[in-house]
């Protein structure tokens, strides 16, 4: 079955935007000649408390954007062809897996970041051998909580994706899809879990690397297993699990190198009680959060769907593919911003922690404001990317207008939460990040749709988007009094 003359150009679309992050991962280059590179990829220390705020920032947080914006277009390669090339109410069926993809995610995460962090001090301690040790419980690790998120989801998936929010009509092309993944589910832990290795271990640039071809490689094989094999939904997971393979493969091939570093040998497999239990511990805040956000994806749906129906889950997966994107390339800017703060906060000098962070905040504020304008001003054209449906496009086009509400201080809320993070504060970030999701969030989703109906959920999100923000900016200046407390 060959395409059709609209999807021969979505696809020319799609490639272009592949073609943009080869691009951009061509434009971050690798300097090892520079003395002042450090094992990381990055400037020495020292140059944290000198060099110019504004060059370090975009040094730190140009590779983490491209990264970021590769895995948010990752996420939508999925979405954009399943919706031209299965259908609306299979739209409707993906949307039902997120929650089930952010549960993953978080099991992922507790694994990977608790590890990756670990990896980043044992090294910095010169402690090779335990780092070398953690990288091979990282491997053990995924393939059993792998193995077992697969074999007990397995077995309750059906009534998983109705509680969800699933419908008849939904379920089956959710199914179709999770099962497939599923059964792949421990490939995509140890290629998550090994790229946060790799970038803690001095490969940055390789762990970006490795996104973009997931991305590059899961675009080419959507529309080949999509329209040409006629594979449907089920063609979409497939080229999902193969690009993943591809990538953990050269994953593999650079940790069997005895030239690096950290690489795979006998006698580093086996589960060291303090490795495991240091690592969950380090990536419980990660996982929590990830789960209050599968939680919060849950109510969603089963909301949408009591109030607005199939196509409303549809169009909420629409929406949360778009909002994403921006979402992830604040999220680079946190990751640049990370170092160069903590690194002056623990030197004690305010005056570049200030600078560091409004730059970030500002920078932030600039690409969730071009979200709004998105959202706005051309909201028919950006959601019928997904889908040709006219009903999926009104719905998704209202529902787009409303959570971009107050986009523009979403980027302040995010930075400001990481900066606590960045300054050792994590309980402050905590509360930041769960702020939003738990204690605004989750009562406007149970109180707004009873008076409103589907419209409620939708204006729940802008609504705790303010609330939080404000939470932000009363925390932010009482930290900065502090600073100016200390300076004087």
């Amino acid at each position: 079955m060959g395409l059709t003359e609209g999807e021969g150009a979505y696809c020319n679309a799609v490639i272009f935007l592949v073609f943009f992050c080869l691009l951009a991962g061509k434009s971050v280059p690798l300097r090892p000649e520079n003395k002042e590179i450090g094992m990381t990829g990055q400037k020495a220390p020292t140059a944290l408390g000198t060099e110019k705020i504004g060059k370090l920032l975009m040094q730190y947080a140009v590779p983490a954007i491209i990264a970021m914006t590769a895995s948010s277009l990752y996420n939508m390669v999925d979405s954009i062809f399943i919706g031209h090339g299965v259908g609306t109410m299979a739209i409707s069926g993906l949307a039902l897996t997120f929650p089930l993809m952010n549960l993953a995610a978080a099991f992922g995460s507790l694994v990977g970041v608790g590890a990756s962090t670990l990896v980043s001090v044992k090294l910095g301690q010169k402690d090779y051998d335990t780092a070398q040790r953690i990288l091979g419980n990282v491997l053990v690790l995924n393939i059993v909580l792998g193995l077992a998120f697969t074999v007990v989801t397995m077995i309750f998936l059906d009534p998983i994706l109705y509680f969800f929010g699933g419908s008849d009509e939904t379920v089956k092309y959710a199914r179709e899809y999770m099962q497939i993944i599923l059964l792949g589910n421990v490939v995509t832990h140890l290629y998550l879990g090994l790229n946060a290795v790799l970038r803690s271990s001095g490969h940055p640039q390789k762990a970006m690397y490795a996104t973009i071809a997931t991305v590059v490689i899961n675009t080419i094989l959507d529309p080949l297993f999509i329209y040409g094999f006629g594979w449907g939904i089920r063609g979409a997971a497939i080229a999902t699990i193969i690009a993943q393979v591809i990538s953990l493969l050269w994953q593999f091939k650079i940790f069997s190198n005895k030239d690096e570093l950290l690489h795979f040998h006998r006698g580093i497999f086996r589960l060291r009680r303090k490795i495991v239990m240091d690592s969950l511990a380090i990536g419980m805040s990660p996982f929590l959060m990830n789960l209050a956000a599968c939680f919060i994806v849950i109510v969603i749906n089963q909301g949408l769907k009591r109030y607005g129906g199939d196509l409303s889950i549809g169009a909420f997966g629409i929406v949360n593919r778009l909002v994403f994107i921006f979402v992830m390339i604040v999220m680079g800017l946190n990751q640049g911003m990370q170092p160069i703060a903590g690194y002056n906060f623990g030197a004690q000098q305010y005056a570049r922690v200030s600078r560091v962070l409004k730059l970030t905040i500002i920078f932030a504020t600039v690409v969730t404001t071009s979200g709004f304008l998105m959202g706005m001003l051309i909201p028919e054209k950006v959601v019928s990317i997904f889908t040709s449906d006219e009903e999926l496009i009104a719905i998704s086009a209202r529902g787009l207008r409303v959570v971009v509400m107050f986009f523009p201080i979403i980027g302040f809320q995010m930075v400001t939460s990481n900066f606590f993070q960045s300054i050792g504060m994590a309980s402050k970030a905590i509360f930041l990040s769960l702020t939003r999701q738990m204690l605004f969030l989750l009562p406007a989703l149970i109180i707004l749709p009873r008076f409103f109906g589907a419209a409620g959920v939708w204006y729940s999100m802008p609504f705790s988007d303010l609330l939080a923000s404000l939470v932000a900016l009363v925390m932010l200046v009482r930290q900065f009094r502090k600073f100016k407390r200390a300076e004087g």
